[in-house]
């Protein structure tokens, strides 16, 4: 996996960053096709990029009739559960922006079939994104993280979801966190225009080392599976950072934003 690699001092510079990158491919999504189609993400350092968008400032210069929001992944939770992914960012963005309701996709996690919950959501997918030449949904930008063992999205590994080559949202039981979840698969990240991967964080040191180093033995980490058609960037903060050796990576840091790791 090849991507741009940025470093800031710290979360709050990650997101406020992202947050001017999410303005650019929103702009430059308007002017190509009238649309900007996103796929949001759970976890804590996207909180702060939604808080960002959501401020008056930077949420006036957004027409939010133009954007339409959908999910990476999603837990096998009710839509107004901690843990759900849908209610993070609408209590830190949506709740706060006027976006049209019906340009808000959330995953239908009250179904109590989660494959059909999937089904459903590739359905929208498939209705409702821009085609690709090979008949792919494509989205203007994924957000996605990174976790401890590797995993992005809900693509964890050891998983069936990674061999998935023709659904485009599936549902999977991950062992390892003893549940259900639902998530997009490799074709449609693949096939994205832009992927922006918020890494931030000390205990993510390890696992960017890696994804940055490979071994060439062993089976890949399911981040390293995402082979991007288009532009990728990884925002990293200088605990998640570490002492990355700026010659393993694809391009180095921006001379102009990053902290020395």
């Amino acid at each position: 996996m090849h991507a741009e690699i940025k470093i800031f001092e710290d979360k709050e510079r990650v997101a406020e960053a992202a947050a001017r990158r999410w303005f650019e491919i929103y702009k430059e999504s308007v002017e190509k096709s009238g649309s900007f189609f996103v796929a949001l993400s759970g976890g804590a350092t996207p909180r702060l990029l939604y808080r960002f968008l959501s401020r008056p400032e930077m949420a006036k210069k957004i027409d939010w009739k133009r954007v339409h929001v959908f999910f990476g992944d999603e837990r096998s939770v009710p839509s107004d559960h901690p843990d759900s992914n849908f209610r993070m960012a609408k209590e830190a963005l949506l709740a706060h922006v006027p976006i049209p309701r019906p340009n808000i996709f959330r995953v239908e996690t009250e179904v109590s079939e989660r494959r059909e919950a999937a089904f459903r959501y590739e359905q929208r997918l498939i209705e409702t994104l821009p085609e690709t030449d090979d008949n792919v949904p494509q989205f203007d930008l994924v957000l996605l993280g990174v976790g401890v063992d590797g995993h992005t999205a809900s693509l964890f590994p050891g998983t069936d979801i990674l061999q998935q080559k023709k659904r485009f949202f599936d549902a999977v039981y991950v062992k390892q966190k003893a549940d259900w979840r639902m998530s997009i698969t490799f074709p449609v990240i693949n096939h994205a225009r832009h992927i922006l991967f918020l890494v931030t964080g000390s205990d993510k040191k390890a696992i960017i080392q890696k994804i940055l180093s490979p071994s060439r033995s062993g089976p890949l980490l399911p981040v390293q599976m995402i082979s991007p058609l288009g532009q990728a960037q990884m925002y990293l903060d200088a605990d998640a950072a570490g002492k990355i050796e700026t010659d393993s990576v694809a391009t180095k840091p921006n001379s102009n934003d990053p902290v020395s790791p």
